[in-house]
C-alpha cells in the first residue's frame, strides 16, 4: 500500500502520558501511497493539496513533556481527477537533525524546568527545539512549517515532502506560527515576538518569496501572542493581558500569568505601515488563540475570533499528577472559547464587541481563502472532545442568519482543522468542500474525509482510507494545483 522512506533513530519509549498515547500515539514511519481505498467517490472537481502539521515526537523528553514539544511531521494528500496520493515526512529541523546525529534529546520542552536543556535554544523562549511543529501554509510554491514561540520557519518542497532548509527572509528573531497568505496579492502576512524591545516585528513577504516590508510594533513588554489577521488594507496585532511574568525571565522562568485587571488591546496598521502609523485601540480582557477573518466596514475594521472566556481553567483533576493545568489549558471545554467579533472605529478609537455563537466551546475556525480580509458569510469550527485536545465534529457558522449547522465525527473519532476547498466554478460563498484527517481509534486506522461544506450535516462525500493511523493533530492547510506549482 505504501512505500517507506529510510528509518529515523527513534528512542522513544513506551509510557502513559496522556499526549503520547492513544490518539496521540506517535508515528515515526514516513510512507508514500498512491493506492488506498475509498469508500464514496472523490469529487473531480478537486485539484490541489491537503497539508497537515503535527508534533510527533521521537525521543523521551527532558523533563515533563508538552504535547506542543513534538517534532514536526507534515502530511499531505493530493487530489487530482478524482484520484488521491498520500506521503509523510519529519521536516528535517536543525534540531531534529542534531538530536538524530546524537541519537536522545537535547532539548528540554516549554514545560521543562531551567536548565534542562542541553544546548541553547531557539525562539522567544530561548531553551527549546524550534520542531516546526505547529502551523503550515503554502507560500510561492512552497509549503512553510513555523513553530508557535518563534522558530525559523522551513520550506519543503510540496511534492516530495523534503526540507529545503530554512526561509531566506526570516528575520532575526524568527517567525511565530500562523502567518497570513493573501490569496489575491500573493503576499504573506508574518509577525515574531521576542523578550528584548520592542518585543513584536512585523514583515510582508512578496509572492516572489522575497522580504518587501518588515517593521517594528513596539508594546510594553514580553508577549506571547498567537495569531494575527488581515483585512484588505490593514494587518491586525493583539497585546492579550496573558503573559510571562517579567520578574521571572531573567531566572530562566517562563510562567505565563493571567491580568484581568488589564485589556485587551488590539494594535491595527497599514499593511506597508511604519511604528507611527500603529493606531491602538482596548477591549474586554481575555486570551485568543485564533483569529477568523477581518474585513474593513465603512470607518470600522471588523474582526473575529474566538474569545477564552476562562484563559486559566481550573486544573483536570484525573490527568496524571504534574499535567492538571497543562490538560485544563488545552481543552476547549475548560477554557470556553466562542466565536466573537470585534469591532474597531478607525476615526473615533471605539471599540464594539459581542458574541455570535457562545453556545458551546469552538475554535480553530476555517473559511474559504478566497475572501480574506473582506466581508464573509461562513466559518468552519471544530468542537472538542471534553477534557482533551481532541477536535469531535465541525460547526458551519452562518453570520448572516446566526444559524449554525453541526457534524459529529462519531465516537472515538478525532479530526484535526478542516479547510474549504472552494469548487470549480463556484457559485457562492460555501461552493465548495471541507477537508480533514480523521484518527480513528475503534478501528485502529486514519482516514481523509471530504464534506460538502453546503450541507455539513449529511457528512462525508467520500472517505480516503491512509496507509497507516497517523498521530492526532492540528493546524491544517489547502492548496490549490496553481499554488504548489503545477
Amino acid at each position: 500500500m505504501g512505500a517507506a522512506t529510510h528509518p529515523i533513530k527513534v528512542t522513544l519509549t513506551d509510557n502513559e502520558h496522556p499526549y503520547r498515547s492513544g490518539a496521540w500515539t506517535p508515528n515515526f514511519k514516513e510512507l508514500t501511497a498512491d493506492k488506498m481505498e475509498v469508500i464514496g467517490e472523490i469529487p473531480a472537481d478537486i485539484d490541489g493539496a491537503y497539508v497537515r502539521n503535527t508534533e510527533n515526537p521521537v525521543h523521551d523528553s527532558l523533563g515533563r513533556y508538552h504535547p506542543f514539544d513534538g517534532d514536526g511531521m507534515i502530511h499531505i494528500i493530493r487530489i487530482q481527477n478524482g484520484r488521491a496520493s498520500y506521503r509523510n515526512r519529519f521536516v528535517r529541523t536543525k534540531g531534529f537533525e542534531a538530536e538524530q546525529s546524537e541519537n536522545g534529546p537535547l532539548w528540554g520542552g516549554i514545560m521543562a524546568k531551567p536548565g534542562e536543556s542541553k544546548r541553547p535554544g531557539w525562539g522567544a523562549h530561548g531553551a527549546v527545539k524550534d520542531s516546526s511543529s505547529t502551523d503550515v501554509v503554502v507560500h510561492a510554491g512552497k509549503i512553510l512549517s513555523t513553530f508557535y514561540q518563534c522558530g525559523e520557519g522551513y520550506q519543503l518542497d510540496p511534492d516530495t515532502l523534503e526540507t529545503l532548509g530554512t526561509a531566506d527572509w526570516v528575520p532575526e528573531d524568527g517567525i511565530s506560527a500562523h502567518p497570513k497568505l493573501d490569496e489575491k496579492t500573493g503576499e504573506l502576512l508574518f509577525f515574531n515576538y521576542s523578550t528584548k524591545a520592542p518585543f513584536l516585528h512585523y514583515g510582508v513577504v512578496g509572492s516572489d518569496d522575497k522580504l518587501k516590508h518588515l517593521t517594528p510594533i513596539d508594546i510594553p513588554g514580553p508577549r506571547l501572542p498567537h495569531d494575527m489577521a488581515f483585512s484588505k488594507n490593514y494587518a491586525i496585532f493583539n497585546d492579550c493581558p496573558m503573559f510571562w511574568k517579567e520578574e521571572l525571565l531573567d531566572r530562566g522562568l517562563r510562567i505565563p500569568t493571567y491580568h484581568d485587571d488589564m485589556p485587551t488591546r488590539f494594535g491595527i496598521i497599514p499593511r506597508m505601515g511604519q511604528p507611527e502609523d500603529i493606531k491602538w485601540f482596548d477591549a474586554r480582557p481575555t486570551y485568543v488563540l485564533h483569529w477568523a477573518n477581518a474585513f474593513e466596514d465603512g470607518d470600522e475594521v471588523v474582526l473575529d475570533g474566538y474569545f477564552q472566556n476562562d484563559p486559566v481553567p481550573p486544573p483536570l483533576t484525573d490527568f496524571p499528577s504534574g499535567y492538571e493545568s497543562m490538560g485544563a489549558s488545552i481543552d476547549l471545554h475548560s477554557f470556553n472559547p466562542e466565536l466573537h467579533r470585534w469591532r474597531f472605529n478607525m476615526k473615533t478609537g471605539k471599540t464594539k464587541e459581542e458574541t455570535l455563537f457562545g453556545e458551546y466551546p469552538v475554535e480553530f475556525g476555517m473559511f474559504n481563502q478566497q475572501v480574506a480580509g473582506e466581508p464573509y458569510r461562513y466559518v468552519y469550527s471544530v468542537t472538542g472532545h471534553p477534557g482533551w485536545f481532541l477536535f469531535n465534529g465541525l460547526v458551519k457558522h452562518d453570520l448572516h442568519s446566526a444559524r449554525a449547522e453541526r457534524y459529529y465525527f462519531g465516537d472515538d473519532r478525532f479530526g484535526s482543522e478542516a479547510p474549504f476547498i472552494p469548487r470549480k466554478n463556484a457559485q457562492s460563498e460555501d461552493d465548495g468542500y471541507l477537508i480533514s484527517f480523521i484518527t480513528d481509534m475503534a478501528q485502529d486506522r486514519s482516514e481523509c474525509i471530504i464534506i460538502d461544506a453546503m450541507d455539513i450535516a449529511a457528512g462525508p462525500v467520500c472517505t480516503i482510507i491512509l496507509p497507516h493511523r497517523i498521530c492526532s493533530g492540528t493546524h491544517a492547510t489547502w492548496a490549490s494545483a496553481e499554488q504548489i506549482g503545477e
